[in-house]
């Protein structure tokens, strides 16, 4: 079955779908270096270095050509001007991501979208975006007579064994005969659990990185021994993992990283400390999960993101094992680039149990036709 990843970034939800067996042909990024990231851990993918924009006025795409599309457009594309959003919203210029995105799924017209995205996108303008949204892809008239079923369900990364409170909302779009989604989500998590009994095992920062060694100026480190079943599930044959280098931080970040205790954060420092996030400075816990990983995971007044024992932020590959990509997945750019990638991505682990699920309703609609 084949896969079009829209958005891609850096191939979080890809590696999910390639992982379950999906064939992953085409991307569409237009950062060119997280591109480059893409390509370099999925090189059977053609990457398409471009705009949505530019994808959707050009035949890239063509009816058929997917079973499955995936990608969620960014939240900051979501707005209206004022209630009346039927009438405004597909025509709104600043809502040109989604616009784009629902052009191509009515374009390829696949059995089945996933669309991730923020919580927030449910209760922006009091809730009637995502209402629109989902009246759109169910509207008959604007999908040329045949309309998608849609399912949407807020997950938790800490529900899938993934060690960090973030929560997401999953948007699924079923075309055809509508589904029993309840029990398709039950039958896949009973599948998935069958096969890997710790799947769905809480995780926490110890049994994530706990084996990891210390930084490297050039991120790379001798592959460690795996010591717990998250660990195992993660680890590289490889004799080296890469990105595990640490933020230089200024003389005056050091010391007020020094004074905060574990579970702490600036609330301790006897200053006033400027920061738009309530963690700010904040220390992690070994036995407990993770904050939310940002695309600020390498700054300390960007949330609680202080390694448990050490005076500094996480290393691109401790926030990577956080949100669950595999150690052999290397992250190539800047590192402000990195940060974004990792920050941004979809936990594969996640995006392997939405893979799963799309099988089993592809294969159900299959014998039903």
């Amino acid at each position: 079955m084949e896969v079009i990843d829209l958005f891609a970034g850096c191939g979080g939800l890809s590696l999910g779908f390639a992982r379950a067996g999906f064939s992953v042909t085409r991307a569409v990024e237009i950062d060119p270096v997280i591109a480059g990231t893409y390509e370099k851990n999925h090189p059977g993918t053609r990457m398409l270095v471009a705009g949505i924009e530019e994808i959707d006025q050009t035949d890239t795409f063509s009816r058929g050509e997917a079973d499955v599309i995936i990608g969620g457009p960014p939240c900051q594309g979501f707005s209206m001007a004022g209630a009346r959003i039927r009438e405004g919203f597909m025509g709104d210029e600043r809502n040109y991501l989604f616009r784009h995105y629902f052009n191509v799924v009515r374009r390829v017209k696949p059995a089945l979208f996933v669309m991730e995205n923020v919580k927030g996108i449910m209760t922006m303008e009091r809730g009637e975006i995502f209402r629109e949204i989902l009246r759109l892809f169910s509207d008959p008239e604007q999908l040329e007579g045949e309309a998608y079923h849609t399912y949407h369900r807020v997950v938790q990364a800490a529900a899938f064994g993934i060690p960090q409170k973030r929560e997401r909302v999953i948007l699924l779009g079923v075309l055809g005969r509508a589904v029993d989604m309840d029990r398709l989500w039950l039958e896949t998590e009973e599948e998935v659990k069958e096969e890997d009994p710790d799947f769905f095992s809480p995780v926490t920062v110890r049994d994530a990185i706990g084996n990891l060694p210390l930084p490297t100026a050039d991120g790379e480190v001798p592959n460690p021994r795996p010591q717990t079943p998250y660990q195992r599930a993660l680890a590289s044959g490889g004799a080296v993992l890469c990105n595990h280098t640490q933020t230089r931080h200024s003389p005056l970040a050091v010391k007020r990283m020094h004074q905060v205790g574990r579970g702490e954060n600036f609330t301790v420092l006897h200053e006033t400390i400027t920061s738009v996030h309530s963690g700010s400075y904040g220390r992690l816990r070994w036995d407990e999960l993770a904050a939310t990983i940002t695309t600020r995971f390498d700054t300390p007044a960007g949330g609680r993101f202080i390694h448990p024992d050490y005076d500094r932020t996480l290393t691109p590959r401790e926030a990577a094992r956080i949100q669950s990509f595999p150690d052999s997945f290397v992250f190539t750019g800047s590192r402000t680039s990195i940060c974004r990638q990792i920050g941004n991505a979809v936990p594969p682990k996640i995006a392997y149990f939405l893979a799963r699920l799309a099988r089993r309703i592809l294969e159900e609609q299959e014998a039903k036709a």
